[in-house]
């Protein structure tokens, strides 16, 4: 697909000691003769060269590099223009770029072209996204392991199943009159039923992936003066929370997202839980449950003193962990639990550490298979299993229902890595069937 020669700043934008400005397209060799007046260098060899707009005049002193097509990231001819960081600088190299004729890459633009050009699949392109916007080491991590083709690997090896269930039953269609082996049908079903098998297995992963690229919710619930506050500050490291004496001071549900052990974690303050003396409290208290049972963990915090710790919290309410705060005060009975004084900090870093374990439980699949982390990868795969549910429903003498079903399950599945060719049955079924020859 023949492209127009697109440029964009690949670096953050703001001061900065490098900033790195990407030319992809057919004019990239060009720009880089009109920009430095001097030839092209030699692929994947950085060269010093000073770089000057239309008129002559000097834009900045750069490391220069060129990529030959189709070896670059985007298939392309490709030029980097490697600059120091200042604003003037990058503005004044961008306005160079445009009155060479060039034009501003869109949002994606050379990621897109590497997955039109095969450098990439979908999956692999989303996880270059997923790696820029990893803020912890668990969402580096899950992001790097889709970037090195776990998911692709994965979607791939069930296509191919499919793709060999297909070229059978087209056979049985299309090639009837040939002899075929009589448990074709038979050995199309099992094939089915095992990819279905292992989808739904992948696809009952409780969200891990999901849940780690956007962040787990964690939801901090507990009676007036417990120490919620001051636990959500001291979790956060800041004062995010008002903290004081006065019962009933958190009225709102008040939010921070914050790395718990290398984990994304959106963290909630709520109102105290107790039987309110007026509205606003009350709706306080009406926000809080709402979101403890919205949660994907809650903690509830209780005041160890207290002769009556669960007072004014609702029977049933959901606690993933229970701590019981001010260690450092005589207790009138032996509370069952994490003990912590938020006072003194005893305690503390057992229970971060409890809660962490409880992080990674939800987060980390526990067999390190690759996981989904998009709402679109789920989709598709419920949309092959509805097909393949199907495809094994179809009766034996209708054999154009099976076949359709499965080009429905194949179709679905490859549109997770991008890459759907019906015509590849054809050359399984030449290949194994020797079909005339």
């Amino acid at each position: 697909m023949a492209h127009d020669t697109i440029y964009a700043l690949s670096t953050a934008a703001g001061r900065a000691g490098v900033a790195v400005v990407r030319v992809s397209g057919p004019e990239a060799a060009h720009t880089i003769a009109a920009l430095t007046g001097k030839a092209t260098p030699a692929p994947r060899n950085a060269v010093l060269r000073r770089l000057r707009d239309a008129s002559g005049a000097a834009i900045d002193e750069a490391l220069v590099l060129f990529f030959r097509a189709p070896s670059s990231f985007t298939g392309e001819d490709v030029a980097e223009f490697h600059i120091h960081g200042g604003r003037a600088i990058v503005e004044a190299l961008l306005a160079a770029l445009a009155g060479l004729g060039l034009r501003p890459a869109d949002a994606g633009e050379f990621t897109r072209r590497a997955v039109e050009a095969g450098k990439l699949d979908l999956t692999r392109a989303e996880a270059i996204a997923d790696l820029v916007d990893a803020g912890t080491e668990a969402q580096r991590r899950q992001a790097l392991r889709q970037y090195d083709g776990a998911l692709a690997d994965l979607y791939e090896r069930w296509r191919a199943d499919l793709i060999r269930a297909g070229a059978w039953s087209e056979a049985i269609l299309d090639f009837s009159d040939e002899e075929l082996p009589a448990e074709t049908l038979t050995q199309v079903h099992v094939a089915i039923r095992g990819i279905v098998r292992e989808i739904q297995h992948h696809m009952n992963d409780g969200g891990r992936g999901e849940l780690l690229r956007d962040g787990l919710t964690l939801t901090v619930i507990g009676p007036p003066n417990a120490g919620k506050s001051s636990l959500v500050n001291a979790l956060a490291r800041r004062d995010v929370a008002i903290v004081a004496e006065t019962a009933g001071t958190t009225r709102d549900v008040i939010e921070v997202r914050m790395d718990l052990g290398g984990y994304p974690v959106t963290l909630a303050d709520t109102a105290g839980l107790r039987q309110a003396v007026e509205a606003v409290e009350a709706e306080g208290v009406r926000r809080a449950l709402a979101r403890a049972d919205a949660a994907d963990l809650v903690l509830l915090l209780l005041d160890g003193s207290a002769e009556a710790p669960m007072e004014g919290v609702p029977a049933g309410t959901r606690a993933d962990l229970t701590v019981w705060n001010k260690s450092d005060l005589p207790w009138p009975a032996k509370r069952r639990g994490l003990a912590i004084s938020l006072k003194s900090g005893a305690g503390l870093d057992a229970m971060i550490a409890a809660l962490t374990a409880k992080v990674r439980e939800r987060l980390e699949s526990p067999d390190e298979a690759p996981v989904l982390t998009r709402k679109r990868h789920r989709h598709a795969l419920e949309e092959a299993v509805r097909a393949l549910d199907s495809a094994l429903a179809a009766p034996p003498d209708c054999p154009e229902l099976l076949a359709e079903d499965l080009r429905l399950a194949l179709r679905a599945l490859g549109r997770i890595t991008g890459r759907v060719d019906i015509e590849e049955l054809l050359d399984v079924v030449f290949r194994d069937f020797c079909i005339g020859k």
